[in-house]
């Protein structure tokens, strides 16, 4: 997760992408979470591959999300964009046993419980145009026996989601190290897909795992359409907080409502999150992402995301603001 995440700017000028929050907590804690729900296993470490300049408060709030788990987390830098099977060798120690990797812009819905003790699995997912995606190729029994990265002909329609399981994570470990001590490049990066097909060269099997959904959250319109599904995915549990102060207003769920919250003659949702300290009045907001310490007035927005700190009032119905402004439309 040590990227920029430039294609969902302006948010990601100041909170890393992974972190934005997604019905309250941030995309990389949604996704962690459910990892460790498809595993009758104990995770021990879960590492973060991240961005020095991410800071110490970030990386405070992703040690908090392992020791929620139950596990020790680990902060690693990925000092230059080296591609995919770097980023993952930053975690080097961590290569050993029974491995996940994941990389933290995407979210998925899975029912399913990891068979751990195959040697690896693929997560994919059927696309309509497999031509954008790294894709993977079966055999009869189900088996993955081709990786193929963004195929000008059709060779499969299930596209890779970005996570992956090795029961032998010191296996992943000797290819990667092999792949950057003898310099093998693809595009100027050290790619994961390389590494995978070494593997299966060597006589490692790979099988997939499908997940029911897909969620992108790769830049401002995915991310509200992710933030739309989840709350959908979750809205059977109490979203709303017990100090959120909701006067001659009305909530359509699913929303979800911070701490200190204060709506006023307005009404809200579906499907609209609002971070703490946020206060509303006189406003419609419906598919929304506005996260903490705002203060909107007389605004009507849908499909919008609105950062921290953010003083908006005006009519304005699809917004992507980032933290720190000031509008008045």
């Amino acid at each position: 997760m040590a990227g920029m995440g430039k294609r969902l700017r302006p948010h990601t000028l100041t909170t890393p992408k992974p972190l934005i929050p997604i019905a309250g907590k941030p995309i990389v804690q949604w996704l962690v979470t459910d990892i460790v729900k498809l595993t009758s296993e104990k995770i021990e470490n879960i590492g973060f591959v991240i961005g020095r300049n991410f800071g110490e408060e970030v990386e405070k709030d992703l040690l908090k999300i392992a020791e929620d788990l139950h596990a020790t987390g680990k902060i690693y830098y990925q000092e230059e964009p080296l591609g995919t099977a770097h980023a993952i060798f930053c975690a080097e120690e961590l290569l050993t046993g029974k491995t996940i990797v994941a990389f933290a812009d995407t979210l998925f819905k899975a029912d399913f419980e990891l068979d751990v003790e195959k040697d690896a699995i693929i997560w994919v997912q059927k696309v309509k145009d497999p031509s954008q995606f790294g894709v993977v190729k079966q055999n009869d029994h189900g088996e993955i026996i081709d990786f193929v990265e963004k195929p000008k002909e059709h060779i499969s329609d299930l596209a890779i989601i970005g996570i992956y399981y090795f029961k032998d994570g010191q296996k992943l470990h000797s290819e990667i190290d092999q792949l950057i001590k003898n310099d093998i490049k693809d595009s100027g990066e050290y790619q994961l897909t390389r590494v995978l097909k070494s593997l299966q060269e060597s006589g490692n099997h790979f099988y997939p795992g499908q997940v029911e959904k897909w969620l992108d959250c790769g830049n401002k319109i995915a991310t509200v359409e992710t933030h739309q599904a989840y709350l959908g995915f979750i809205k059977e549990n109490n979203l709303i907080s017990s100090t959120a102060k909701i006067t001659n207003s009305v909530v359509i769920p699913p929303v979800y409502l911070g701490e200190n919250v204060e709506l006023n003659n307005s009404v809200i949702g579906p499907y609209v999150s609002v971070g703490e300290n946020s206060k509303i009045f006189e406003s419609r907001i419906q598919n929304s992402i506005v996260q903490k310490d705002n203060q909107i007035k007389n605004a009507n927005l849908a499909n919008s995301m609105l950062g921290n700190y953010v003083t908006y009032e005006g009519k304005t119905t699809d917004l992507s603001v980032g933290d720190y402004n000031t509008i008045f439309n």
